[in-house]
């Protein structure tokens, strides 16, 4: 039997200038993913994945302020927007975050 692999991060820390308008568009992402609800602070909230890795959303002064929501980029090339043998689904938030969805 193999032993069970260490996750590759421990966790990944974003920042927003509005948890309160932005924590629902990365909740319906990341539980979409697998991903299940953690823990919540007036300024920030985490989301787990089950191999012990966390994502953290906390709100800074630090980043530009922009209108909400997720869009798709490359859509013109959807599904293969990365290649021929790439199946991925790339999108955007209002933040500027890309995140890219690769299925195998």
């Amino acid at each position: 039997m193999r032993p069970a692999m260490r996750p590759a991060l421990r966790h990944v820390e974003l920042w927003t200038t509005d948890l309160a308008a932005i924590e629902e568009e990365w909740r319906w992402l990341l539980t979409a993913l697998g991903w299940s609800d953690g823990h919540a602070w007036a300024k920030a909230r985490t989301w787990d994945h089950p191999d012990g890795t966390y994502i953290m959303l906390e709100q800074s002064p630090d980043v530009r302020d922009a209108p909400q929501g997720w869009r798709e980029l490359f859509a013109d090339r959807y599904p293969h927007a990365g290649g021929p043998s790439h199946t991925a689904l790339f999108l955007e938030n209002s933040e500027g975050f890309e995140v890219e969805i690769v299925v195998g």
